[in-house]
């Protein structure tokens, strides 16, 4: 099944103004005072633009910095890096591969038995489909991440 999660227009028109902040002119929300920092409902979280999955619940962490933390994308081309040079240091910016939308920063101080990275993301970058909800949205080939065996079953 092929998705188009480009951005359009419409999409954009949908947005919160925070939300629009964040994803197109590349906006951070406060620690602590966002949507998803303190989730722990099993589901995916998808591109608020576009409706791209990116991240899994079963990848999400407390990092304690106060913005939802994961270990890994859903799956590794979902979302691009680039260098930030904003803000007087060097970082690297995480941005949705679809509708180029920013969606946080990553870092090498995440959990090491995962791999070591810690993908800091904006809950207003993001929209949580809970595990209820994946099939009625579109997004049951997911399923499978929740499943006793944790293992995916569609194509990328």
């Amino acid at each position: 099944m092929s998705h188009d999660y480009s951005k359009t227009p419409d999409a954009l028109s949908r947005l919160t103004d925070n939300q629009f902040h964040v994803t197109q002119q590349d906006g951070t929300e406060p620690a602590f005072r966002n949507e998803y920092w303190d989730n722990h409902e099993p589901g995916i979280y998808v591109d608020v633009v576009s409706g791209q999955p990116l991240f899994s619940s079963t990848d999400k962490y407390d990092s304690g910095t106060g913005w939802p933390s994961f270990t890994k994308p859903i799956e590794s081309d979902v979302v691009r890096t680039k260098t930030d040079r904003s803000l007087w240091m060097t970082r690297v910016e995480v941005r949705s591969a679809g509708a180029d939308s920013h969606l946080g920063h990553l870092f090498d101080d995440g959990p090491a038995d995962a791999g070591g990275l810690r993908y800091c993301m904006n809950s207003a970058a993001l929209r949580f489909i809970p595990v209820s909800e994946l099939e009625k949205q579109g997004y049951g080939e997911y399923r499978s991440l929740f499943e006793p065996n944790g293992t995916k079953e569609h194509a990328s």
